[in-house]
């Protein structure tokens, strides 16, 4: 893995700046028209406050407002993202409307934490990791750099448990559970100074690792191989990007090395190597069908074999139905602490955060406790 420099203005030299150039790309005007009605002599000034190396006057932001026709929290309120954030939304047939509104909600708890964390002394990570991968690296190119990832941050023999706490807290790559409008599984986000990758936590807890996984693949390669927008979930994506991610993220959850330790595969029975993916899927928890395709992409498992595994004796690692009770707590505990930082310190109301992430006091103050955190909260 490789580093690489973050660079650029502050946040609050920029914010301004990045909204005005969103707005006028959004409204389709040039940056000379947009000099000429702010009444600025030349298209150079405009350019200079988008890019954050000119600040706006307040007189200015008055008459943003007022000519672009938005109100002016949608210049300041640093609990937005707006011409910034580039998602990529892991989803099967969400209507256009419902993601863009989602993505517009789950961009605001992604820039409270950027704000907050900054807010409570947390500094900046000069350095961000990046896969040594392009779209022309082979898929072996892939799993061989999944494996190297594992041996790196020592994920141990069952990888998929370690790797939200790696990717926070060695990565700096916030990772939210969230209740994910329907169709959606998972969604990657890059910004200048801070990745993000939101996981739908009422997913079985085997599609959820592969989907962290997966998203994972596209922060650290974001700049090399940037994914789409929306991506359609499939089991064989079409996609060579989507591909690549799924070679990578399989062989972080299931690694050769630990694969080897479960014996030969080839000489089972059908109904003997069903039970046995099922009963190997559980322990490295993954679901069967993704180490099904794992051994088939190793050699452990030959394809025309794979293909004739009746998938209904996979599905839910071969049970009759899921047998998480239970999803994991809303959010992260990294996301908790930087909040309860910032209502300690008295950077943020309590009654602002619980509207922005759709809770009441009381349900805040019990997340908290769900994450094994103190609460900030006295109700």
């Amino acid at each position: 893995m490789q580093s690489r420099h973050w660079g650029g203005k502050t946040m609050s030299e920029q914010i301004i700046g990045r909204r005005i150039k969103a707005l006028r790309e959004k409204r389709n005007l040039t940056q000379d028209e947009l000099a000429d009605l702010f009444e600025f002599n030349d298209r150079q000034t405009v350019s200079a406050i988008e890019t954050g190396a000119r600040r706006v006057t307040a007189d200015e932001l008055v008459l943003a407002a007022e000519k672009l026709g938005e109100p002016i929290d949608y210049f300041t309120d640093p609990f937005r993202l707006v011409g910034e954030g580039c998602f990529s939304w892991r989803q099967t047939s969400v209507n256009t409307k419902q993601l863009d509104a989602y993505e517009q909600h789950a961009g605001s708890w992604i820039a409270a934490f950027r704000t907050l964390r900054s807010q409570v002394g947390h500094e900046i990570p000069l350095l961000r990791h990046t896969l040594t991968l392009d779209r022309y690296s082979s898929y072996e190119d892939a799993m061989q750099a999944g494996e190297r990832f594992v041996s790196q941050f020592g994920l141990g023999k069952a990888p998929a448990l370690q790797l939200a706490e790696v990717m926070e807290n060695e990565l700096d790559i916030l990772v939210l559970m969230v209740d994910a409008t329907d169709g959606v599984s998972g969604a990657a986000c890059h910004l200048a100074d801070l990745d993000a990758v939101l996981i739908a936590r009422h997913e079985v807890s085997g599609r959820r690792h592969f989907d962290l996984a997966h998203e994972l693949f596209h922060i650290l390669t974001w700049e090399a191989m940037p994914p789409k927008h929306i991506e359609e979930v499939e089991e064989k994506p079409r996609n060579r990007v989507e591909q690549l991610a799924n070679n990578f993220a399989a062989a972080v959850l299931m690694p050769s090395e630990v694969l080897d330790q479960f014996g030969d595969w080839s000489d089972l029975t059908e109904e003997k190597l069903i039970a046995h993916l099922n009963l190997v899927a559980d322990e490295l928890h993954v679901t069967s069908s993704a180490l099904k395709w794992r051994l088939t992409a190793l050699g452990k498992i030959k394809k025309t074999i794979a293909n004739s595994l009746p998938e209904a004796k996979l599905h839910n690692n071969g049970r009759s139905s899921a047998t998480e009770k239970v999803p994991p707590p809303l959010f992260s505990p990294s996301f908790l602490e930087v909040i309860g930082n910032a209502i300690e310190e008295g950077k943020v109301s309590v009654r602002r955060l619980a509207r922005l992430l759709d809770m009441s006091v009381d349900d805040l103050s019990n997340l908290f406790t769900e994450h094994g955190l103190k609460s900030p909260i006295f109700l």
